[in-house]
């Protein structure tokens, strides 16, 4: 009888491989950019009929599910959801070594279909099975929960048990992407594939193949935070992965005080890019002696279109979900119908917020979106760092709609939110503020869709990507914005948008960066809101024509293809 997963192994294959993917809101597998980015990645290549498939892990508990109380404090509960709505399980089994305990993994199957007609398959990764210890099956409940020992035995699981399941599975895999260092454990599975066949090796070192491995890896790192990239003491590497190559061998190849995943993935891949022109220079900064490129990130258009945009797409710019390039058409586009559209969005989107936070905002006041993840370098109190001015500015003419979460470990992060809130009470007469918990995928589109403007107030130059504000743009809201990331190549003043600060190439300054949004607020964005409608509708359509023509994750895959997967 044929498996379901036969269909898809009859030629070879790119593997994709990323901690994270987000492919619904109510799969939670993801907890944010960097999992929605793979979604998007993969419904593109489906959409380009590429040879893929992804590997993750299933979460079964998810990241987790955000409560707020009244005074902004964050309580995490479990994300649970239950794969058998969504996925196959499959009957393959692989199993690696943990603690020198013999840990099985199994697989689901997932499949992404384009409306097109290609798919692509994702496998993902489970513990929980009933001929695993109990301490076993747990290993991949949580997104990024435990301590360091669970970390890594997550990042085993992906990398070393992922690459066994392709082959249990019977893919051929012509390259390996790593989408952050997570999964670079699987190159020590491929260097054990690997060995060279040479009878007489006087130095066990040149047994490992590392050219071979090197040639079929390719890696994507995502952030200049030090968090970002995993480390593990190799005092916890000998206690936990008992099924891989020596730990001499494993210092040679990536490094002496401790197994460093960036490391690690960097020095076994043959092709490495950041994903922005920006992020690509700082991250040469970060790893010097290594060749590092850049591909700018793009989000999936017809995923992160809103309804009523895509209507207005579908009438004017026929194609235009498999070939955004032809947002550049935009002109095509009544003003009256495109502004119609948009407050079809608003309109939506300030209904589900007053339902939600009881706040009374309405459909004709300018309103501001910020969503991302809740810590302290993102700093998106920004906004309040002169409460007085804001209020002289916004009173009766602004509202702002918060959402993110913070890591149940960051306090920072947390206190951010707290003093949100703070601010929310005490601008409550002048300027209405509401902050949306359990910020996911569904409510993501209904923001960056409903609101007028799109801000993003990173610490340069922290700011790797930001692909919220690529989604924005695909619904006509233009960005305001520090120059980091992507904006920096998106930005054109009082056309695409706005800047908040001076250029890259000026040290960052957080109380120039406060006055010119203040400034920018009241002297431009603000009276061109309420004064000259003509004018804010160009540059919506400047955000579409200039932006979301370019930023799109079909033109990202397109540069994968040429530059890192046929080399």
């Amino acid at each position: 009888m044929a498996s379901l997963i036969d269909k898809f192994t009859n030629e070879p294959k790119i593997a994709y491989f990323s901690m994270e993917i987000g492919v619904r809101s109510d799969m939670s597998t993801y907890s944010g950019g960097l999992g929605v980015l793979a979604g998007d990645t993969i419904k593109s290549a489906a959409d380009l009929n590429l040879p893929m498939v992804a590997v993750t892990l299933l979460t079964k508990k998810g990241y987790f599910k955000q409560e707020i109380d009244i005074y902004g404090r964050q309580t995490e509960l479990p994300d649970e959801w239950d794969p058998n709505n969504f996925i196959t399980p499959l009957k393959e089994r692989v199993n690696v070594f943990i603690e020198e305990r013999e840990v099985y993994i199994g697989a689901w199957l997932y499949v992404v279909e384009s409306m097109r007609g290609p798919k692509i398959p994702i496998i993902f990764l489970d513990t929980d099975l009933p001929e695993n210890a109990p301490e076993d099956r747990g290993i991949t409940h949580h997104l990024y929960g435990g301590d360091q020992a669970y970390r890594l035995k997550q990042e085993i699981v992906l990398g070393i048990g992922g690459t066994r399941m392709l082959d249990e599975l019977g893919f051929e895999i012509k390259k390996y992407h790593m989408n952050e260092g997570h999964s670079s454990l699987l190159t020590l599975e491929l260097l054990k594939r690997y060995k060279r066949d040479i009878e007489e090796v006087w130095d066990e070192k040149l047994v490992w193949d590392v050219e071979k491995v090197r040639n079929l890896c390719v890696f994507t790192t995502h952030t200049p935070v030090a968090a970002g990239h995993d480390k593990f003491p190799y005092e916890l590497v000998k206690e936990v992965m008992t099924d891989t190559i020596p730990i001499d061998v494993l210092k040679e190849i990536c490094c002496h005080e401790h197994l460093n995943m960036t490391m690690l993935a960097l020095n076994q891949s043959m092709y490495i890019n950041g994903v922005a022109k920006k992020h690509g220079e700082v991250s040469k900064g970060m790893f010097p002696g290594y060749e590092i490129h850049a591909i700018t990130n793009g989000v999936h258009s017809f995923t992160w279109t809103s309804e009523p945009l895509k209507k207005l797409f579908d009438k004017y710019l026929s194609g235009w979900a498999n070939e955004p390039e032809i947002f550049v058409r935009i002109g095509r586009i009544p003003d009256e119908e495109l502004w119609e559209a948009h407050m079809e969005a608003k309109r939506h989107l300030i209904d589900y917020v007053n339902r939600k936070t009881q706040s009374g905002m309405n459909y004709d006041t300018f309103t501001i979106g910020f969503a991302r993840r809740a810590t302290a370098y993102k700093r998106a109190d920004l906004l309040f760092s002169d409460i007085d001015r804001l209020a002289r500015i916004g009173e009766g003419r602004l509202q702002i709609i918060y959402a993110g979460k913070a890591h149940p470990k960051d306090t920072p992060g947390k206190m951010l939110i707290q003093r949100i809130f703070e601010v929310k009470e005490r601008l409550k007469d002048k300027i209405k503020i509401a902050y949306i918990e359990n910020y996911n995928m569904e409510l993501a589109l209904k923001l960056v869709s409903g609101v007028d403007v799109w801000m993003n107030t990173p610490l340069r130059p922290l700011e790797a990507s930001g692909t919220s504000g690529m989604k924005a743009a695909h619904n006509g809201v233009p960005n305001f914005s520090v120059l980091d990331g992507w904006w920096i190549e998106g930005w054109i003043e009082n056309y695409t948008g706005w800047a908040i600060g001076p250029s890259p190439d000026v040290p960052a300054d957080p109380a120039r960066d406060a006055d010119d949004l203040y400034y920018k607020l009241e002297t431009a964005i603000i009276p061109t809101f309420y004064n000259d409608k003509r004018t804010w509708i160009r540059i919506m359509q400047n955000a579409i024509g200039k932006n979301a023509y370019y930023f799109n994750s079909h033109r990202m895959m397109r540069r994968y293809v040429t530059e890192a997967y046929i080399r």
